[in-house]
Order: structure tokens, then sequence, then C-alpha cells
């Protein structure tokens, strides 16, 4: 069963991952769901704004990680199906907004990286744990982190997998703003209600043209990526005890708000 729930307002869409057991990882059927979700609401021509969240304490863990190890999910079949949300997230013509209540881990990230604007709970945390797993990413983070936060910042996030706190997350561009957790989705409205008053057709071209213009070209630099991340075999029999030392080291940030620097 996908682990969506949609909220469907006049002029924007709230669309939350839903598996707080599991920190909102992505199985297959939610990452079609997703799909299906993000290109009905950019479909819409009522729709101003797309809001992604997730239900506490989680933002997005990313890939579920179980299902790798266990052979269930692999990034040639999330291709296969048309099941990929940051490919989708990186076309759309509808502003996109991430709310992030709470850690946003490797494909989490990416899904954060992916969205136009992004507003933190003082609780979100940010990390790129695709080496520490053993997967190469594919849903665009060596093209998006380097130009958000700058290549250095980029390479000491993913060469360590060090989780990066919301005001230092701020500090580096990663997100516009940091607001009390309560605040968050107040907070993000008050985005959608700004989006609302702008020109829809300007709006949408200027997402375009930001695109178009932003270093290596857009597209080619995303397929790149994707290309080298679908081919490259992931060791599913270690996946597993990977994912047990990134938890602990959330656990470890959690406790004591530090990490190896980075």
């Amino acid at each position: 069963m996908p682990r969506l729930a949609v909220d469907r307002q006049p002029e924007h869409v709230t669309l939350r991952l839903d598996a707080p057991d599991r920190r909102n990882a992505l199985d297959l059927d939610t990452m079609a769901t997703l799909v299906e979700e993000l290109r009905a609401a950019d479909a819409d021509p009522e729709v101003r704004a797309i809001v992604l969240t997730g239900t506490d304490p989680a933002f997005c863990a990313g890939l579920d990680l179980e299902e790798v190890s266990a052979g269930r999910l692999d990034l040639t079949e999330v291709a296969a199906r048309d099941a990929d949300p940051w490919q989708v997230l990186q076309t759309l013509s509808t502003p996109t907004i991430a709310a992030v209540n709470g850690p946003a881990v490797t494909g989490g990230l990416e899904l954060v990286l992916c969205c136009d604007l992004a507003i933190a709970s003082e609780q979100a945390r940010f990390a790129d744990t695709h080496a520490r797993v053993g997967i190469h990413p594919s849903g665009g983070l060596t093209v998006l982190l380097p130009r958000f936060v700058g290549l250095r910042q980029a390479l000491g996030m993913s060469l360590t997998g060090r989780f990066v706190a919301a005001e230092e997350a701020a500090t580096l561009g990663l997100v516009n703003a940091v607001v009390p957790h309560e605040q968050l989705l107040p907070a993000t409205g008050q985005v959608v209600a700004a989006i609302t008053g702008t020109d829809a057709v300007v709006v949408s071209e200027l997402l375009a043209t930001y695109r178009l213009l932003s270093g290596v070209p857009y597209e080619e630099a995303l397929a790149v990526e994707r290309e080298r991340g679908r081919g490259l075999a992931v060791d599913t029999a270690a996946v597993d005890a990977r994912r047990q030392d990134v938890i602990e080291r959330g656990r470890s940030l959690s406790r004591d708000g530090s990490d190896a620097p980075g």
C-alpha cells in the first residue's frame, strides 16, 4: 500500500510521505503514487504550488533499504515502472516547496534538492549517505547539491556522510529558512500564499529559465547522473549493515548535536 497522504486545497496540493515507523522511506508503490500525484497536480491549472512533507518524526530516509537489501527494489525497476519522483520533480512547471519536518537523508535529501524552495523545521537534518550505504545517487544529488551549497561543501557531505543541522543548512544555502517545528506548515502556507499572488505564466517561465541557465545543461547533467547511478550494481548483502550504521550516526547527532566536520 502506498505510504502517501494527499491534501488538495483550492490553490495548492500537499503530499505527505506517511510511513513514520519507517522514517518515510520510499518503496516502489509509494514512488509510483507520488509520481502520479505530482503529475496530476502539475496538470491542474488551479494548482499554483505543490508542498512535499513527511509525517513526524522524519521527512524522508530515501529508498527503503530493507526493500533494496531484500532485492525487491532497484533503480532499474524504478525506471522501468516510470516511478522516479526525483526525475518528475525536476521537470514540473508548478513551484514545489519542501516542508522539511525532520531528517532528510540520501534520497530524502534529493527530494529536498529537487524542490524549488525548502522551509525547514528546527528539527530537520540533512545527510548524503549514498557512499555509506553503497548506492550511487541518481536523483540529482551530484548536480544539484553543489549548485546550492558549492562544490567543496557538497563533497564534504557526500564523502563523509555527515549530518548537517537545520541552521547550518540555512547558512549553506540548502534551505530558504528555518522555523520552529510547530510553525513549519503555517510558514510554508505563507510562501504558498505569496506564490499564488504572482503571475502563473511568468512563474512557470522563470522556473524554466533558471534551469536552462544554471551551469551544465540541466537535462544533460541529470541524465548523466541517472545513467551512472542506475548502471552501478548494488551490493544488497551489505546494505542492511550500512543502514544500521547510518541510523546510529543519526541517533548520535540527536544526542550531542554534532558530527564530523566536512
